[in-house]
C-alpha cells in the first residue's frame, strides 16, 4: 500500500522516487515497531529529498490526511519535495545533505532521556560534515543517537564508488567510536531487531542498511536515473502500478 501510495505521489508531480523506495522499509519499520514514543524520541530525515517516504507512512499512521498526498509538491501544500517545518512528524528543515546528524547529535546531547533516530545516505557520507558530527557524538557518548544509513550504492549520477568511494562504513564509524550494525534494509524482522538492540547500546549506533534503489519496480531497481523523475508516462506508471499490485503481501 505504501508504494503504490508513494508511486501515485510521484505519477502526478515527480520527484524522488528511487531513493524513497529504497527507504521505505527502514522509515516505515521505525514508525511502526513500537519501539520509539514520538512524544518524546524524535526521526530526523537528514536527506529531505526522501520526503516522499516519509510523507506516505506519515499519512499511513494517521499523522495527517492521506488526501494530503495528493497536493505533493504543489503551491501552498505543507508536502514539498523536501522536507519543512509546519508538517505533522516533520522535525528538521532539510537543505543539504550532510547537516541532519549534526542536528539529531544535538538533540540527542540536549536531552539524553529520549532517542534520536537519524535517517542518512550513503551519498551523504561523501559529506564532511557527516563525519564531524560522528566524532562530537563519539565524545559526548551519545549512546541515545542512532544513524540508520540506507546503503543502495547509488546516487544522482551514478554509483557512489564511481563518484566517491566510501570504503567501509562498518569500519570508519566503528573507528569513530561507535557500535556498528549490518542488515538488509528491506528485511523488516532484522530491521526492527536491530532497532531495539540498538535502544540498548552504551555508544552512538551506525546502522548499515543495504537496499535497493527503486525497491519493488523491476525497470527502477538499481538504476540511477530513476534517482529523481520530473515525469513518468502512462505506461510506465501502469507497468509499475502492475508490479507493485501483484506482490504478495
Amino acid at each position: 500500500m505504501l508504494r503504490l501510495d508513494l508511486l501515485d505521489l510521484i505519477y502526478r508531480n515527480g520527484g524522488h522516487i528511487g531513493g524513497s523506495l529504497s527507504s521505505l522499509d527502514l522509515i516505515e519499520t521505525v514508525y511502526t515497531s513500537g519501539l520509539f514514543d514520538f512524544d518524546q524520541d524524535h526521526f530526523i530525515l537528514s536527506a529531505g529529498h526522501l520526503a516522499p517516504a516519509l510523507y506516505v507512512v506519515l499519512a499511513a499512521i494517521g499523522r495527517f490526511p492521506r488526501e494530503w498526498l495528493n497536493n505533493y509538491s504543489q503551491f501552498g501544500s505543507p508536502l514539498q519535495g523536501h522536507t519543512a517545518l509546519g508538517l505533522p512528524g516533520v522535525e528538521y528543515a532539510a537543505g543539504s545533505l550532510g547537516q541532519g546528524l549534526s542536528f539529531a547529535a544535538g538533540l540527542a546531547l540536549g536531552n539524553r532521556k529520549m532517542k534520536v533516530i537519524c535517517l542518512t545516505t550513503d551519498g551523504e557520507q561523501q559529506e564532511g560534515q557527516i563525519w564531524e558530527a560522528a566524532a562530537f557524538a563519539n565524545k559526548y557518548r551519545l549512546n541515545n543517537l542512532i544513524n540508520l544509513i540506507d546503503v543502495n550504492s547509488l546516487q544522482i549520477d551514478g554509483s557512489t564508488d564511481e563518484i566517491m568511494p566510501l570504503g567501509s562504513l562498518i569500519d570508519k564509524y566503528s573507528q569513530f567510536g561507535w557500535a556498528v550494525e549490518e542488515i538488509d534494509g528491506h528485511d523488516l524482522k532484522a530491521i526492527k531487531t536491530t532497532l531495539k538492540k540498538a535502544k540498548q547500546s552504551n555508544q552512538p549506533v551506525g546502522i548499515v542498511a543495504h537496499t535497493i534503489l527503486g525497491k519493488g519496480i523491476s525497470f527502477m531497481e538499481n538504476n540511477f536515473k530513476y534517482h529523481d523523475v520530473k515525469s513518468l508516462s502512462q505506461d510506465l506508471y501502469e507497468k509499475a502500478r502492475k508490479e507493485l499490485e501483484s506482490i504478495d503481501a
